[in-house]
């Protein structure tokens, strides 16, 4: 990320609250995410994260705050007026979420189709730029359950970043793989930010990924942002708290039996 990236938030979240049945999830989250930056989102299972990326997109709305994509803010928003801005946002999802009744080609171009884009030669000469962002030139016959894992999620990650958008949300991305596979997708994130010029949020528990992927880390911590630094400061930070979540240190009171 560039200086003068830095100064140019894409996106600030400001006081947002969200109460989900008697549970309130996120009690106040204020956090600036800028231009061009790689956003590591770290919290304990069941801490909000998911619901924090589900008002970035616009799918949830705040009980309070705002949600401010550069100068619009989400939460007044109609479903209609977002669809445009929508555009702009690309996900990867946990499961990669691919269609298993097209094939890989099929798969990548569908953002593209979606967006009634009918230039066929058009299409394919995307599908293939991005198959081979991604490492697997030449496999868009393949079906996904051809596919290992880690294949399946380069597959997704094609198909989300193949419309280049401003915005790209990452759900655990590589949960379930190995430290290898794992890894070849760490880099592809930092390769697919700088080669397209993508604000990256990423939620994720393993903390080698954050480490080599995010210019800073948030940590939500009971609903609210707890801190935001650089990889370096938060994984070695001595804070009690800090530290022991990034070291998967538990308390006695969590053990249940």
């Amino acid at each position: 990320m560039t200086d003068a990236a830095s100064s140019q938030p894409l996106l600030r979240l400001v006081g947002v609250e969200k109460k989900l049945g008697r549970q309130k999830i996120l009690r106040g989250v204020d956090l600036q995410i800028d231009k061009g930056e790689r956003m590591i989102i770290i919290g304990r299972s069941g801490g909000g994260k998911s619901v924090l990326l589900k008002h970035i997109i616009g799918l949830m709305r705040p009980d309070a705050g705002q949600v401010w994509f550069r100068d619009i803010d989400l939460a007044k928003l109609s479903d209609e007026q977002l669809a445009p801005l929508r555009k702009e946002t690309g996900m990867l999802f946990q499961n990669g979420a691919l269609f298993d009744s097209l094939s890989v080609g099929e798969n990548v171009a569908f953002p593209l189709r979606e967006r009634g884009q009918k230039d066929e030669k058009m299409i394919r000469d995307e599908v293939a730029r991005a198959m081979k962002i991604v490492d697997l030139p030449g496999q868009e016959s393949k079906w996904p359950s051809e596919l290992s894992g880690g294949m399946r999620k380069r597959v997704a990650l094609a198909r989300a970043a193949i419309a280049k958008p401003a915005l790209m949300l990452y759900d655990e991305p590589t949960a379930g793989l190995d430290p290898v596979v794992a890894d070849s997708i760490n880099k592809l994130m930092v390769r697919l930010g700088e080669e397209l010029q993508m604000t990256s949020v990423i939620v994720t528990h393993d903390m080698v990924s954050a480490r080599e992927v995010g210019d800073r880390i948030a940590f939500l911590n009971e609903g609210r942002i707890y801190c935001v630094e650089r990889p370096d400061v938060v994984l070695a930070s001595t804070d009690p708290i800090v530290h022991k979540f990034v070291n998967g240190i538990s308390d006695p009171t969590d053990v249940t039996f």
